[in-house]
């Protein structure tokens, strides 16, 4: 059996994800040899901006991406909501993996609900999508920019006191932290998670026919047709991280169910609608619910959303 070796950010909840990885093909390949690179990314390293400021979530993975064309790596672990909508000519996404939770969470010192927030609440989230929907649901909270892995903004918090924190379900989960965080889910339906939240990708060269073999049993068709509608969905609407925009699909009694969400950043104006339909049609079910919101003036609100951004640095 041949070794591989894995790329993954340095942080301890992307480590946990290469790790998981690593032990799952162990399992199905006895004798495998398993090696995991640690890898800096720029986002790892710029943590004083948002990410809408420098670039965008493809800065978690532009340095792995590189070290698999480099070949000092064989294959690459993404979080799934780090992975721009188009991928690099060259590298394929061999499997996604079944998705963890997708919810977000609101972490506070005493679980409160959003609407049980104080008048004021200051809230730390450096995620446009989140700073919507929070101040959609409290509109007389404070949002506040706050980057880092999960143990620095529970830091953070603390030491700039603020009343509590959004962060995604997955990775306090994978952490094994949610029980003994006071937090409240916030379900999909009135707090639409980011596209891919909860999922795992795993990148290899396009070439690497072994790899590809190797990686099928991690494979999960439906995780992977509910992202690709998602996917689609924020490619039509050209959205990213510059702009409030969320989408989660699932499957439901043999449908695919796709909510999506285009907001401004005040919370003050959004657009969220459901579509369903069948499951070997994901990509037309994501632009299909694109078209609809975009026939209702999305596309101005994303504008509006930018410049009001823009206008306030």
């Amino acid at each position: 059996m041949k070794s591989i070796v894995i790329g993954s950010r340095g942080s301890k909840l992307a480590l946990i994800q290469a790790e998981w990885v690593k032990h799952e093909l162990q399992q199905i390949y006895p004798g495998l040899e398993v090696q995991i690179n640690v890898i800096k990314t720029k986002g790892d390293l710029i943590l004083d901006k948002t990410l809408d400021k420098i670039g965008g979530k493809g800065l978690f993975v532009k340095e792995i991406q590189q070290a698999l064309f480099q070949e000092e790596i064989d294959l690459a672990v993404h979080s799934m909501k780090d992975v721009p909508g188009i991928a690099p000519e060259g590298l394929l996404m061999a499997a996604v993996t079944k998705r963890e939770d997708p919810r977000d969470v609101l972490v506070t010192r005493d679980g409160r609900m959003p609407e049980e927030l104080p008048t004021g609440a200051v809230i730390g989230t450096s995620s446009l999508r989140r700073k919507a929907q929070i101040r959609w649901l409290k509109p007389d909270c404070q949002v506040v920019p706050i980057r880092g892995n999960v143990q620095t903004r529970l830091r953070k918090m603390e030491e700039q006191e603020m009343t509590g924190i959004l962060l995604a379900a997955a990775g306090l989960i994978r952490l094994g932290m949610l029980e003994e965080l006071p937090h409240v889910m916030l379900e999909t339906d009135i707090f639409v998670p980011a596209v891919g939240q909860g999922a795992l990708g795993c990148e290899i060269r396009k070439t690497d026919d072994w790899m590809k073999e190797l990686l099928q049993p991690l494979e999960h068709d439906e995780t992977r047709c509910a992202i690709r509608a998602e996917r689609a969905f924020i490619q039509r609407l050209e959205g990213d991280c510059h702009v409030p925009v969320g989408a989660y699909g699932r499957l439901e009694k043999g449908e695919m169910v796709l909510t999506g969400l285009v907001a401004c950043p005040s919370g003050e104006h959004r657009l969220q609608e459901t579509v369903r339909g069948k499951p070997g049609a994901c990509e037309a079910l994501g632009l299909g619910l694109a078209e609809r919101l975009i026939e209702k003036g999305a596309k101005k609100l994303m504008e509006a959303g930018v410049c009001h951004e823009t206008d306030n640095r």
